[in-house]
């Protein structure tokens, strides 16, 4: 008996908590086929949750014609898939070397990339602004090749200065800490170098590791605001989250913001489903063997 009412107050405690984590998202989907004044009304009572009421699509017609939506999800799917890719194989190939080569003063550079996870992003970003804009820059001018300086205003903005990832390169090298040395040893004798160890031998073993940073560095790049809003200017280059502040312009629109909400948060969604289990797998693993 006592064994059942643990697992029911367990069971209950898990409910309330996806209740608590799943509500807002519900009345952010639901809220954005109402109209302004249905959702204030329906502020006071569990009809905030509901789909009730008039209930049409023009929050979401809205939107388009407000924003050019289309254009900002382009962006931030360019950005974030550009990064994560760019991530996994720097940060990996950091982490393999660190973890799994024996070089002289690793343990310190390992070290020092740990200590960066301290220093807040607010604290180098305008000095970064400052940096990025001394960078070479190869712009095409009709059928000619120019060499300008600054990166101010482009897509590799957006994205190269997060693409080494203090937090990836741990992460990699605690999960490859965990998989047998004896792999390398045996590749060694085969005749394989350090470069086809990383990609025939610990990379396909690596795939819990892989999908739980391609969702810790896409989630970041996504939600990307202030970065953005400081070192971009033109409209079609802009990512979605930037998107949002135009809603907060002259006349707000509650229903077209959640319609916009809803709208940027079902590829986060979708993103962690994919991946929930290699996530919850890499983890656990890294945790018992880290």
């Amino acid at each position: 008996m006592t064994s059942f009412l643990k697992h029911l107050g367990g069971q209950a405690g898990r409910i309330v908590l996806a209740l608590a984590f799943a509500l807002p998202l519900v009345f952010m989907l639901v809220s954005s086929f109402k109209t302004d004044d249905q959702i204030f009304a329906d502020l006071g009572s569990l009809r905030a949750f509901l789909p009730v009421g008039a209930l049409s699509l023009d929050n979401y017609t809205g939107v388009f014609d407000r924003v050019p939506a289309a254009q900002f999800l382009l962006n931030s799917v360019i950005i974030s898939s550009v990064t994560v890719i760019l991530g996994i194989v720097i940060n990996s190939m950091a982490a393999f070397a660190l973890s799994r080569m024996v070089w002289p003063g690793r343990k310190v550079v390992m070290t020092v990339v740990i200590a960066t996870l301290i220093v807040p992003f607010e604290t180098f970003a305008l000095p970064l602004v400052w940096w990025v804009n001394q960078l070479p820059l190869l712009r095409v001018n009709g059928f000619q090749l120019e060499l300008t300086t600054g990166w101010m205003d482009t897509y590799q903005v957006q994205i190269l200065p997060f693409v080494a990832n203090a937090f990836s390169i741990f992460f990699f090298h605690q999960y490859f800490q965990s998989i047998p040395k004896e792999l390398d040893e045996a590749a060694i004798m085969d005749g394989a170098g350090w470069f086809t160890i990383y990609r025939r031998v610990i990379m396909p073993l690596s795939g819990p590791a892989v999908a739980t940073v391609a969702i810790l560095t896409f989630l970041p790049a996504w939600n990307s605001y202030l970065w953005p809003l400081m070192v971009v200017q033109s409209e079609e280059l802009r990512p979605v989250m930037v998107g949002i502040s135009y809603f907060f312009q002259l006349n707000v629109g509650w229903g077209q913001i959640m319609a916009y909400s809803s709208m940027i948060t079902m590829p986060i969604l979708a993103l962690f489903v994919a991946f929930q289990r290699s996530f919850v797998n890499s983890i656990a693993s890294t945790g018992v063997k880290g």
